[in-house]
Formats: C-alpha cells, sequence, structure tokens
C-alpha cells in the first residue's frame, strides 16, 4: 500500500488512462524504470528500425515519401510514453 498526494494520484490516473493501462501497472512501470529492473522488454535502438526502410514489400505506395510516420509509429508502439 502506497500513500499518494491528491494531486500525484489524480495525475498518476490520467497517464494511466491515456496509455489505456491500469493505474497499478504504471505503477510498476514506473517503479521498474526507476530501479533499472525492467529487463523483460530489451530497448530497440533507433538504427535498429531505420535498417528495415527499403526493405520487404509493404504494398504501400507511399513508404518511400512517409517512412519516417511510418518508423515513428512503430517506435512509438514499441515504446509507448
Amino acid at each position: 500500500m502506497i500513500y499518494l498526494e491528491p494531486e500525484q494520484l489524480h495525475s498518476l490516473r490520467n497517464e494511466a488512462r491515456s496509455r489505456r493501462i491500469s493505474l497499478a501497472e504504471l505503477i510498476r512501470r514506473l517503479v521498474g524504470d526507476h530501479l533499472g529492473k525492467d529487463k523483460s522488454l530489451s530497448k530497440v535502438s533507433e538504427e535498429t528500425y531505420l535498417k528495415i526502410v527499403g526493405l520487404g514489400a509493404s504494398g504501400k505506395k507511399d513508404v518511400s515519401a512517409d517512412h519516417d510516420r511510418y518508423l515513428g509509429k512503430a517506435l512509438r508502439d514499441e515504446h509507448p510514453g
């Protein structure tokens, strides 16, 4: 059990809602990040995503012009918040 200031709790609830996760999950992630023990998911570097540009065939005709948008979405999906 933890005790938070009302403003802190309100901010955390808003953050959890915006990430579409539970308050408990948000707190676990924040504590894990703070302690540096969240090794279950390895972070992928931006360079890794850049290596995929030009590989494969997506069927989309705008990839060469909009690759930044596609990579940005992939990064946000991989590293929310």
